[in-house]
């Protein structure tokens, strides 16, 4: 089953490969003046500049090859050599039957499935997620979706920052509080099962440890040697790491769970420590691994590859750009890009990973192109298996990342329960929801909640920034999460009122210009997917979704369903209504939304 799209793409391309032309030239694309067309194909402009003909003759003669095509309508030249293409009625009821009688609504899966891995969420053992977490979340778990139902293998992993700096930070701040001074003593324990923290006491002490350590080089050295030690194995503070790391992930699931966002693995940097000490010894054997300063690095510019940069003393030198990889600190730590390029390595090994995306933040860009380079040059992964797939910030009406009132970073949790408390009063507003129960209703607002802030975001493309409008975002009017959801729930209804009346679902036939616009849009649904997967862009199918309720609106007011003139042409529109509904539930899905039942 292929889409109206592809199968005129394969007849125009048969076409130009007829006349000897490249058959690339055939591409057909979906009409930017629906009044005038279905479809249309440029390439006879493109097929005459490199034959060096008239683009109307060379398009006159595709026009003449292909106007015998039993589903066309009308085929015609416009301008200097566009073809136009409108299709049958009854091309169209043959796709819409497809589509309706499809349990994945009309979508395909790629020719070859690919093991991948998409790291996405990243947050940080023993400090709440904040704000900046939602973007990788949402977007990480699209795509974790999209690709799952392409047909790939798919593991989502939420790659914890648990084995870093801020361990040793925590580990020093404790210690000097005179508290969990059996975790301090060296020795191999046994140390006490109960967690001497709660999540309220690590959530204190990190941003004063955090700030004291930028002021007091003692206590950064400190806590730099805590580091090093409990990554070297000492009994206690590891013992109280996993302390830090259990406390943490109580709350961690709790916010992911809000958004409906799950991981297959929850790996974390130390899962990747045992294989440190391997990898180093290997990237020594393979002459990559050299001592700069103390230090041991990977160096990754290519040669050529240069930058200028300024010295303390003003000078202005030439250096190698990307700078080197970090590997092994001068105190002995593994770094943040150590832990990456081993986590590469175990990928390769556990999963088998032909492609890993990684959703992080633009700004992160110059440290993966470190990580990927070393990989590539340690024979980790093959070249253009690793992909950074940045995005922007979520900002304020100021212009900058979003914050509280006071200036602070905002919690997740909190920016959920906002969002949760706005759309109850949003139902209320619209007079939503007074037939539920309670329960009910939470669940609704919750799920009005989540529409807002994954649809708000994911409706975007996921490098640009934008500004967080949270009466914008939650209202059931516009291009919005929640007025996708008010569709969906109206078609439900729709469909509950057909079936108390008897009426039942027939034989599809395209008539009405309101029911060829949907059969179209139903139909375009597969090149939304195409487009989503290939640029790794989860606002392909944010926009066909609401194109999709657009269409599905305009046919609702266009054409009586339950009121329709004869039982063929009822049974007909609600053939398209449920083959509607199936389909926005999948995209809806596929951006991690959940459709409730009633409002």
């Amino acid at each position: 089953m292929s889409d109206l799209k592809s199968v005129l793409s394969e007849a125009a391309a048969a076409a130009f490969a007829a006349e000897g032309l490249a058959g690339e030239f055939g591409r057909v694309t979906v009409s930017d003046r629906p009044d005038l067309a279905d479809f249309q194909c440029n390439g006879a402009l493109a097929a005459a500049k490199a034959a060096k003909a008239n683009p109307r003759e060379i398009a006159g003669r595709i026009v003449e090859r292909l106007k015998d095509d039993a589903r066309l309508q009308s085929i015609e030249i416009a301008g200097p050599g566009f073809i136009n293409f409108r299709v049958t009625d009854a091309a169209l009821t043959e796709r819409a039957a497809e589509i309706a009688g499809d349990v994945r609504a009309g979508a395909g899966k790629v020719s070859q499935p690919r093991r991948v891995v998409v790291d996405y969420g990243g947050p940080n053992v023993a400090k709440p997620m904040h704000v900046g977490h939602l973007r990788s979340s949402i977007i990480g778990e699209s795509l974790k979706r999209l690709y799952r139902f392409r047909g790939d293998q798919v593991w989502g992993d939420a790659h914890f920052g648990d084995w870093g700096f801020q361990m040793g930070l925590l580990i020093v701040a404790l210690g000097d509080e005179g508290r969990a001074a059996e975790f301090m003593a060296e020795g191999p324990g046994p140390f006490p099962a109960e967690s001497p923290v709660t999540l309220e006491d690590l959530e204190r002490l990190y941003p004063s440890a955090a700030a004291k350590a930028k002021e007091d080089v003692a206590f950064r050295d400190r806590a730099r040697k805590a580091t090093a030690e409990l990554q070297g194995g000492r009994a206690g503070y590891r013992a109280l790491w996993k302390h830090f790391h259990d406390v943490s992930m109580a709350a961690l699931k709790r916010d992911f769970g809000a958004l409906d966002v799950w991981f297959d693995l929850w790996k974390g940097e130390s899962d990747a420590d045992p294989l440190i000490p391997e990898m180093v010894e290997d990237l020594k054997a393979k002459g990559l691994l050299v001592e700069d300063r103390g230090a041991q690095v990977v160096h990754v510019a290519r040669p050529g590859e240069t930058k200028k940069k300024k010295l303390p003393d003003g000078t202005v030198v030439v250096v190698p750009s990307p700078d080197p990889l970090l590997v092994v600190s001068s105190e002995g730590s593994a770094m943040y890009g150590t832990t990456d390029l081993a986590t590469i390595l175990d990928r390769r090994r556990s999963e088998e990973a032909e492609l890993i995306l990684y959703v992080v933040d633009q700004r992160q860009a110059d440290h993966f192109e470190q990580v990927f380079r070393a990989a590539y040059l340690a024979g980790y992964a093959a070249e253009g298996a690793l992909e950074h797939l940045g995005f922007g910030t979520m900002n304020g009406p100021d212009g900058t990342p979003f914050k509280t009132r006071a200036g602070g970073v905002l919690k997740l949790n909190d920016l959920i329960e906002m969002t949760r408390e706005k759309a109850r009063a949003r139902l209320h507003e619209a007079g939503l929801g007074e037939a539920l129960d309670e329960a009910e209703f939470e669940d609704t607002a919750h799920k009005v909640a989540v529409s807002a802030l994954k649809f708000s975001d994911l409706s975007n493309f996921r490098g640009t920034s934008y500004v967080f409008d949270l009466d914008r975002f939650t209202s059931f009017e516009g291009k919005t999460g929640p007025y996708l959801l008010y569709q969906a729930v109206r078609i439900k209804s729709l469909l509950r009122k057909a079936a108390a009346e008897g009426a039942a679902a027939g034989p599809i036939a395209i008539v009405e210009p309101a029911e060829r616009d949907l059969a179209l849009t139903l139909d375009a649904f597969e090149q939304a997917l195409v487009d989503a997967y290939d640029k790794r862009a989860p606002n392909y199918i944010a926009e066909h979704a609401y194109r999709l309720a657009q269409s599905f609106s305009k046919f609702y007011a266009a054409c009586p369903v339950l009121a329709a003139p004869d039982v063929a042409t009822r049974g007909s529109r609600l053939r398209m209504v449920e083959a509607t509904l199936q389909q926005l539930e999948v995209a809806m899905s596929l951006l991690g939304i959940e459709t409730p039942e009633r409002m």
